[in-house]
């Protein structure tokens, strides 16, 4: 009994300490106790609600887990809903010097499952979080019950005209000054990522933005873009091994408004995994999840 209260007393102490480090943070939109999970001297956070089958949200960029909260609140009286923040996004550590590549964020995913000891996970994935989850899951396909995938890919881009168009952003020198100085990836791509029908309030916006408040934090993010270009290669090894979990129930949910991962990308994956359930969400654009909610919540209940 005293190592539960002292327990309590931690996450109680936790959660005051990360109030007071982020005081822009909504308690009423993000009403979760925050836990933190250790990867050496860097602290990871993430949040654990209910009980039940584990469904596991892995986000991409520039977002962290506050873009799944409604979700959550939807799904966590009868599951087990735990979302992490990339080490570099949300309210995780944003060290300067640190691996930021995009395989160094599936193997701390692959360190958090195995010590939390998770099993049988339902893993729901959104943009970046669709290459990292799905990495995770053809290395530990036994671990993996159900797949959902919000908006993302699973391939390489190179010869798409839209792709390659955008490489001269990519490739441009002033890219590092668009994501340090100006924190160009939260403040200007995520607004105008939304559907027709949406339009982001302001103080919701803030906690996209907030959490890269000085450019040392947001060397994530310049990460993520420069993954873009220089991981094409290693997205295509994932498509190339999708026969290791194409036995696994899987679900996409589909903004058919979205600017930046268009439609095409769904009929690819739809080619890929013919069985796929599929959701088109007409009106959404890249966040599903923020942008209608309630679909996304009754989705992933009924493909459960």
């Amino acid at each position: 009994m005293q190592k539960v209260i002292l327990l309590l007393l931690s996450i109680s102490t936790f959660s005051t300490m990360v109030q007071a480090q982020h005081p822009w943070l909504d308690r009423a939109e993000y009403p979760f106790q925050t836990h933190s999970f250790q990867l050496g001297s860097y602290s990871m956070n993430y949040i654990d609600e209910g009980l039940g089958e584990t469904l596991l949200f892995v986000h991409g960029t520039p977002s962290w887990s506050f873009d799944y909260r409604k979700v959550i609140k939807g799904l966590r009286e009868k599951y087990r809903c735990i979302a992490v923040d990339h080490i570099g996004f949300g309210l995780s550590d944003k060290p300067k010097d640190y691996d930021y590549s995009t395989q160094n964020h599936v193997r701390t995913l692959e360190k958090f499952v195995v010590e939390k000891g998770l099993n049988d996970i339902t893993l729901v994935l959104h943009d970046f979080g669709g290459p990292i989850g799905m990495d995770f899951a053809l290395k530990h396909s036994e671990l993996v019950k159900r797949i959902v995938v919000l908006n993302s890919w699973l391939w390489s881009s190179k010869g798409d005209p839209e792709y390659e168009k955008f490489t001269k952003i990519l490739r441009s020198p002033f890219l590092p000054f668009l994501y340090r100085q100006l924190n160009f990836s939260s403040r200007f791509i995520l607004p105008k990522s939304y559907g027709p029908d949406t339009k982001p309030e302001k103080r919701i916006l803030k906690h996209y933005s907030k959490p890269f408040s000085k450019p040392s934090e947001r060397n994530g993010t310049l990460a993520f873009a420069k993954s873009l270009l220089y991981d094409q290669d290693w997205f295509e090894t994932l498509w190339e091994k999708k026969e290791t979990i194409k036995n696994k129930p899987i679900l996409l949910i589909w903004g058919m408004a979205d600017p930046i991962i268009t439609p095409k990308n769904l009929e690819k994956f739809k080619e890929g995994f013919p069985d796929a359930k599929v959701i088109q969400l007409e009106s959404s654009g890249h966040f599903p999840q923020e942008e209608e909610p309630e679909k996304v919540v009754e989705a992933i209940r009924e493909f459960i």
